[in-house]
C-alpha cells in the first residue's frame, strides 16, 4: 500500500536535549502528526496515553491515517490492583500476541495507556521459550500434547468458544490459541498432522486451511511442574503465614488456576521485565500530556488498595514495588529515548513546533432551517482547500452522500486516507470510525467527522447488523433440557426427561430418550422419533402436569386443544378474508417532508426498528388496509414507529386515533406526540379523565369537524358519541390490556381503516409463524449479542462490594448502570452512592420522567457527562452505551430470567471484560424460585454461543391473550410449542379447504424399523447436549438438501461419519419419501419385510397389483393395508437398497392401460 503524502511533515529531531514539543494539534490532527512521524521513522513508535479510553480512540485514528503500518495494541488488564479476578481471556490473548511480536517489529506503532506501562511483565525468556510451532506433517502424540496444553494453561472443554480452550474428539483436536483471531481444527492421521484448518466458533464449521500455527502460552506465567514447585517455594519463603490455609496456594498445588493469580507474578520468576525490555532498540517515543498525573494517581490507588486488602491472612499480598514500576523508574527509562510530547493547545514552551491546526468547527445540521446544511455550506465556501467527509459505516456513507446532494455536493468515494492525499478531488467521502474532525490550514485540508454534523445525535456502533432472525427456535428449546425437565410426547402427554440411554433391541444397539410418567412408568423414545417430542413450556416446570401412560386423559386434553385451535384458526382466516376483499385508502408517500421528520429523531434506528418502520410505510402506501402488530419491549423503539405512521396519515389529510389503556399513558403520549410534531402544522389533542366534561365535548366537536389531526385517548374514543370526520389510521398501544368488548369494537374497525397495534408483551417467537399471513407482525427485539463474556456474581448486598465494583469500572474509564427499581427511593439511592463513591458523577433515569428529560439523561450518559446511571428497568432496551461495562442489580431475586438476561445484555462489548452483580437483600431468605433463577443466570455466563437463556422463559402470557379469550388453559394442557405447531397446521389445512384433523393433529410420520443400528455413537460425539440437538435437527430436516447440509456439517465438526450415523441419515431420508406416499410403517428383517399403508395412501393400487402378478412368490397383500415382500437382505447395505428400490417402484405412475372388459393387461 503506498504511503500517504505527508501533510504536516513534522520535525522529528530536537535541537537541544532529546525532548521535542509539538503544539497546536487540535482534533484528529494529533493522530495525523504521530502517524506521519511514525512513517518517517524506521523502527517502532511507542505512543503513551494517559488512560485506556484515549488509547482506544487514538488507535482507531492511527489505523486510519497510517493503514500501511501495523498499529498494535497492548491492552490493560482492566482489573483493580490486587484484584480477586483474573483479566479476560481475550485481553491476555492480545497482550501475549503483542509481546511475542514486539522484538521482531521493523516499523509500526504501539499504543499503550500509562497505567499499563507501570505493570511489570514476565521476562523475555519466558515467551521466547514457550512458543510451540505446529505444522502439517509433523508427528504429534495426542496424550503428550494434552499435558503440554495443560502446562501452558489451556482449558479442556467440550466445545471450543474462547481463547485458551481446547477439545479432543477422537482424531480431531480443536484449539483456540492465544493471539489468534480464529480457533484451529487439527486433523490427525495416526500420529501425523494431516490438515490444519481454521473454524468459526459460532457455527463450529471449518473455514480455511493453513500450513502452520504458533502456539503461545495461555497465561502470562508458566504452569508446568517446575514452575509450580518454584512458586510454592517462593510463596513459603516470602509470606509468614500458614500456607495450608491459603486457598490460592492450595489451588495452584492441585493444578487449578485461581482468579487474581496475576498479582503474584513475581513468585513465578526469578526476576520480572517491563515493557521497555521488549521494545526494539530504535524506538521513538510519543507521549500525550497528562501521563505524569495519571501515573501518580495510579500509584496512589495501588498503595490504598494494598493497605485495604492486605489484612486478610489467607491472602497475603506482595509489596507494590515488586508488581509495578515506580514512577521515577519509568520516567528515567523514558528520558533515555528521544521523545516527542504532543499538545493540543499551545503551552509557553519556547522551542515548541507550532502547527496550524485549529479545532474543527461544529457544523450541526439544523432541520428547522430552510436549508438545514447552511452551517456546513458556509464553512465549505470559506475553506480554501480540499475536504474529506468521514462516515462510520457504509450505510451512513450513503445517507451522508444523499444529504450532501441537497447542497449540490457530490463527494467522490475513496477507500483510505493515502488515496485521498494522493488524489486531487476537492471533496471526498470515506468510511472510518473517527470521533473528531480536523483542519490542517498549512496544507488546506479539512476532515469532517460525522459527529460534527450530527452533533448530539447518538451514533451506535452496532454490534449487530441484521434484523432479528427468527430461526432455530425448535432446536434451542431442546438445548435447555436438564434431567427432570417436563417434555411433551405427542402420543403420550407430558412426562419428565431423564436422559439418553443405549439399549440393545433385537440384537441392534439404538439410543433412546428416557421419559418418566406418573407412577414411575418409563417410556423409551427412539432418537429417530425426536420430532414427536417438544419441550413443555406453559408455566414453570414445577406446576407442569404429569400424565399417566395409557390413560385417556392426554387424548382428551389434546382433542380439546385441537378443537380450540380449529376455531381460532377459522376466526383468524375469516378476519383475514374480509380484509383482503376490502379496498383501503392508499396514503401518499411524501419523500422530502418525511425525510426531514425522520431526521428529527435523535437516535439512530436499530436494524429491527428500521425494518418495522419500512414495513409500516409500505403497508400504508399500498391499497389494502394495514393491520400490523409491532412487538417490542418497553422503551425507545415502538413509539417512534407509531409517530412515523401518524405523520404519513396526517400528511395525506386523514385523522389519526391513538388508543391507550390508561389515562396516565394518554397524557404521556400526548406530550411526546406534541413534542415530536412541534415543528409541523399538526393539531394533537387528548381526551381523558384529566379534562372537564366541557373540554371533552369541545374536543369531540372539533374532531367531528376535522380540526384535530391526532386524537389520543382511552377507550372513550370507541364510544358511539365520538365521531371522526375522516379517520385514516388507528394506533393501539398495549393492546393486550383492553377488554373483550373493546376488542370486538376494534375488530369492526380492522377491516375498514389502517390499524397499527403496539404491544410490549414479548410474544414468543414461534407465534410469528402461526400468524404468518394473519396479521403482519414486526418484532423489535434487538437481542443481546450471542457471545456474552459477562462475569456474573450473585451476592448479598454490602457496601464494600458495591464500592469495589464501581471503582473497578471507573478506574478503567468505564461507566456503570446501577439498577434500583423503585422510583420513590431512587433519589435516596443516588445520594447514598454519592457518599460511598465521592469521585463519581451520578445521573438518574426512570420511566416516570418526561420523555424529553429521559432522552436528555440517556444522551448525557452516552456522551460520558456522568459515569454512574441510577436507573429503573427502563434501560432494558435503550441505546447501547459502549463504555458501560458494569451493571449492578439490586433485589435481583425479584426479576424473571428473561429480564435479568435482558439487563445483563446491556453490558459486555467485545474487548472489555464486563461484570454483572446480582445483589440479594442482606439477611433475608430468598424464595426457592428466585434462587433457581439466579443460579441459572450465573451458570449461563460462559456457555458460549447459542446457549443464552433461551426465549422459552418469556412465559406464555402473550400467546393466550392474542388469540382470544379463555384458551390459555388449553395451552397449559398441551404445552406451548405443541400448541403453536397445531395452530400452524390447522391454518394451513383450512387455507387448502380441508378439515383440520382432530385425532392426529400432528402427523407422527412414518415408523421405520430396519433392525439396523442407527444412532450417533458416544465415542464419536461424547457431549450429550450436542447429540440431542443433532438428533432433533436430523429428525426435523424437511428435505434431502437439509440432510446433506447436516452431513457436511457433522463431518466438518466431528470427523468422518461412522456407519451407524450414515444409516441414521438414510433412514431419515426414507421417512421423508414415505410421508407424502401415506405409508405409516415399514418393518424389515433379514428375509422378509412388510409395509403398512395409511387410510389415505396416495399409492396407485394398480402398481401393487402389477407387482404381485409379476412375482407372486416375492410380493403379497395381507388384508387391505399391509404389503409383504421377501428378499435376501442379510447386510445393512442390501436392506437399505432393497427398501429404497421398492419405494421408487411404488411412486411410479402406471402407464395408461386400455380398459378392455375382463382382459388381463
Amino acid at each position: 500500500m503506498p504511503a500517504s503524502q505527508p501533510l504536516l511533515s513534522p520535525p522529528l529531531t530536537a535541537t537541544t536535549g532529546n525532548r521535542l514539543y509539538w503544539t497546536g494539534l487540535q482534533g484528529a490532527a494529533r493522530a495525523l502528526a504521530i502517524a506521519e512521524g511514525a512513517e518517517q521513522h524506521s523502527g517502532l513508535s511507542l505512543v503513551i496515553t494517559p488512560d485506556s479510553a484515549s488509547a482506544d480512540s487514538l488507535e482507531q485514528e492511527l489505523r486510519f491515517f497510517a493503514p500501511q503500518l501495523p498499529v498494535i495494541s497492548f491492552p490493560d488488564w482492566e482489573t483493580l490492583p490486587y484484584d480477586r479476578f483474573s483479566p479476560h481471556q481475550d485481553i491476555i490473548s492480545q497482550r501475549l500476541k503483542t509481546l511475542f511480536q514486539l522484538p521482531r517489529i521493523e516499523q509500526g506503532i504501539l499504543v499503550v495507556p500509562m497505567t499499563t506501562v507501570l505493570h511489570r511483565l514476565p521476562p523475555r525468556a519466558f515467551l521466547g521459550g514457550s512458543v510451540l510451532l505446529m505444522e502439517v506433517g509433523q508427528r504429534l502424540d495426542i496424550d503428550q500434547m494434552r499435558l503440554n496444553l495443560d502446562a501452558a494453561g489451556y482449558r479442556c472443554v467440550d466445545t471450543v468458544y474462547e481463547h485458551g480452550d481446547y477439545a479432543v474428539r477422537g482424531a480431531l483436536l480443536d484449539l483456540y490459541p492465544m493471539g489468534s483471531s480464529l480457533p484451529y481444527r487439527i486433523d490427525l492421521f495416526d500420529e501425523e498432522i494431516e490438515t490444519l484448518r481454521t473454524f468459526d466458533p459460532e457455527s463450529q464449521r471449518s473455514i480455511d486451511k493453513v500450513d502452520r500455527i504458533h502456539l503461545l502460552p495461555a497465561k502470562e506465567f508458566p504452569l508446568d511442574k517446575s514452575a509450580l514447585t518454584g512458586f510454592r517455594a517462593r510463596f513459603r519463603e516470602r509470606f509468614e503465614v500458614d500456607h495450608r490455609r491459603c486457598p490460592l496456594y492450595q489451588d495452584l498445588s492441585e493444578g487449578l488456576v485461581p482468579p487474581g493469580i496475576e498479582y503474584y507474578l513475581p513468585l513465578f520468576f526469578d526476576e520480572l521485565a517491563s515493557l521497555f525490555d521488549y521494545l526494539p532498540d530504535n524506538t521513538r517515543l510519543f507521549t500525550l500530556p497528562g501521563i505524569e498525573q495519571s501515573a501518580e494517581h495510579f500509584w496512589q490507588d495501588v498503595r490504598t488498595r494494598h493497605s485495604e486488602q492486605g489484612v486478610d491472612p489467607t491472602r497475603p499480598l506482595l509489596p507494590p514495588a515488586e508488581l509495578f514500576l515506580p514512577v521515577e523508574d519509568v520516567f528515567a527509562q523514558l528520558k533515555r529515548q528521544p521523545r516527542i510530547i504532543c499538545h493540543q493547545d499551545r503551552p509557553d514552551e519556547p522551542q515548541a513546533n507550532v502547527f496550524d491546526c485549529p479545532a474543527a468547527p461544529e457544523l450541526a445540521i439544523d432541520n428547522k432551517l430552510e436549508n438545514p446544511l447552511s452551517a456546513l455550506q458556509h464553512f465549505l465556501q470559506q475553506h480554501p482547500g480540499r475536504t474529506l467527509f468521514v462516515a462510520e459505516t457504509a450505510g451512513r456513507r450513503e445517507a451522508l452522500t444523499e444529504l450532501l446532494a441537497r447542497i449540490q455536493l457530490k463527494p467522490a468515494a475513496v477507500d483510505s486516507w493515502p488515496e485521498f492525499t494522493a488524489s486531487d478531488t476537492p471533496v471526498a467521502i470515506t468510511i472510518a470510525p473517527l470521533d473528531q474532525g480536523m483542519q490542517v490550514n498549512s496544507a488546506g485540508v479539512a476532515l469532517i467527522a460525522e459527529s460534527q454534523l450530527f452533533g448530539q445525535r447518538v451514533m451506535q456502533r452496532r454490534r449487530r447488523g441484521k434484523a432479528t432472525d427468527l430461526g432455530d427456535a425448535v432446536i434451542r428449546n431442546l438445548t435447555e433440557l436438564r434431567e427432570g425437565a417436563p417434555v411433551v410426547h405427542i402420543d403420550h402427554g407430558v412426562g419428565r426427561y431423564l436422559g439418553l440411554t443405549n439399549l440393545t433391541v433385537e440384537d441392534q444397539q439404538a439410543e433412546f430418550l428416557v421419559l418418566e410418567y406418573a407412577d414411575e412408568a418409563k417410556l423409551y423414545v427412539p432418537v429417530a422419533n425426536l420430532h414427536l417430542i417438544a419441550r413443555y413450556s406453559g408455566s414453570d416446570d414445577g406446576s407442569a402436569p404429569l400424565h399417566r401412560l395409557g390413560s385417556d386423559q392426554w387424548q382428551k386434553a389434546r382433542r380439546k386443544a385441537a378443537e380450540k385451535v380449529r376455531d381460532v384458526a377459522a376466526e383468524l382466516l375469516d378476519v383475514y378474508a374480509r380484509r383482503a376483499a376490502r379496498q383501503g385508502f392508499s396514503f401518499a408517500n411524501p419523500e422530502h417532508d418525511y425525510q426531514s421528520f425522520a431526521d428529527d429523531f435523535p437516535f439512530e434506528e436499530t436494524a429491527d426498528q428500521a425494518a418495522a418502520i419500512e414495513a409500516v410505510v409500505s403497508d400504508m402506501t399500498s391499497a389494502q388496509p394495514m393491520d400490523r402488530l409491532v412487538c417490542g419491549d418497553v422503551g425507545f423503539g415502538k413509539t417512534e414507529v407509531a409517530m412515523r405512521a401518524a405523520f404519513l396519515a396526517v400528511h395525506s389529510g386523514k385523522q389519526v386515533a391513538v388508543l391507550v389503556p390508561t389515562t396516565l399513558l394518554a397524557q404521556q403520549h400526548y406530550n411526546s406526540f406534541k413534542d415530536r410534531f412541534a415543528n409541523w402544522p399538526v393539531r394533537v389533542d387528548v381526551m381523558s379523565r384529566f379534562k372537564s366534561a366541557k373540554e371533552v365535548k369541545a374536543a369531540a366537536a372539533e374532531l367531528a369537524e376535522g380540526k384535530v389531526d391526532i386524537m389520543i385517548g382511552t377507550h372513550k374514543l370507541l364510544q358511539g358519541d365520538v365521531q371522526f370526520k375522516d379517520l385514516g389510521l388507528v394506533i393501539i398501544d398495549e393492546e393486550h390490556r383492553f377488554g373483550v368488548r373493546q376488542k370486538e369494537a376494534l375488530k369492526a374497525l380492522r377491516s375498514e381503516v389502517d390499524v397499527l397495534t403496539l404491544t410490549a408483551t414479548p410474544i414468543p417467537r414461534t407465534l410469528n409463524m402461526s400468524f404468518s399471513g394473519m396479521r403482519d407482525l414486526s418484532i423489535i427485539a434487538t437481542p443481546p449479542a450471542r457471545r456474552l463474556s459477562v462475569k456474573t456474581f450473585v451476592m448479598a448486598q454490602q457496601k464494600p462490594v458495591v464500592k469495589e465494583a464501581i471503582l473497578r469500572e471507573l478506574l478503567r474509564g468505564g461507566q456503570v448502570y446501577y439498577l434500583h427499581n423503585e422510583v420513590e427511593t431512587i433519589e435516596k439511592c443516588a445520594a447514598d452512592l454519592a457518599e460511598l463513591v465521592p469521585e463519581a458523577r451520578i445521573g438518574i433515569s426512570h420511566g416516570q420522567m418526561p420523555e424529553r428529560a429521559l432522552e436528555q439523561v440517556m444522551r448525557d450518559f452516552y456522551h460520558r457527562r456522568f459515569n454512574i446511571l441510577v436507573t429503573s428497568t427502563i434501560i432494558e432496551t435503550g441505546i447501547d452505551v459502549p463504555s458501560a461495562n458494569t451493571i449492578i442489580i439490586e433485589r435481583a431475586d425479584k426479576f424473571g430470567l428473561a429480564q435479568l438476561h435482558q439487563l445483563r445484555g446491556r453490558v459486555g462489548r467485545s474487548h472489555h471484560q464486563a461484570y454483572a452483580y446480582l445483589l440479594t437483600p442482606e439477611g433475608r431468605k430468598v424464595t426457592s424460585d428466585a434462587e433457581k433463577r439466579l443460579e441459572a443466570i450465573a451458570a449461563a455466563q460462559d456457555l458460549g454461543a447459542g446457549f443464552t437463556l433461551a426465549t422459552h422463559d418469556l412465559e406464555i402470557r402473550g400467546a393466550g391473550e392474542l388469540l382470544g379469550e379463555g384458551q390459555s388453559g388449553q395451552i397449559q394442557a398441551v404445552g406451548f410449542t405443541l400448541y403453536m405447531e397445531m395452530l400452524e397446521r390447522a391454518v394451513k389445512a383450512i387455507k387448502q379447504g380441508k378439515q383440520p384433523e382432530l385425532e392426529q393433529p400432528l402427523g407422527g410420520g412414518t415408523d421405520i424399523n430396519l433392525r439396523l443400528p442407527a444412532l450417533i455413537p458416544e465415542d464419536y460425539l461424547p457431549d450429550v447436549h450436542a447429540r440431542l440437538i443433532l438428533y432433533k435437527r436430523i429428525a426435523n430436516a424437511t428435505d434431502d438438501e437439509a440432510l446433506k447440509d447436516l452431513q457436511v456439517e457433522m463431518i466438518d465438526r466431528f470427523g468422518l461419519l461412522p456407519e451407524q450415523v450414515k444409516t441414521l441419515f438414510r433412514i431419515t431420508a426414507l421417512k421423508l419419501h414415505c410421508e407424502p406416499l401415506g405409508i405409516s410403517k415399514i418393518d424389515v428383517g433379514a428375509e422378509h419385510g412388510r409395509i403398512e399403508f395409511a387410510a389415505d395412501t396416495r399409492i396407485d393400487p394398480m402398481i401393487l397389483v402389477r407387482m404381485i402378478q409379476d412375482s407372486p412368490q416375492r410380493y403379497r397383500l395381507e388384508g387391505a393395508t399391509v404389503f409383504r415382500f421377501n428378499a435376501p437382505m442379510g447386510n445393512a447395505e442390501l436392506r437399505l437398497n432393497t427398501v429404497e428400490a421398492l419405494l421408487e417402484r411404488l411412486t411410479e405412475t402406471p402407464p395408461n392401460t386400455p380398459q378392455g372388459k375382463g382382459k388381463r393387461p
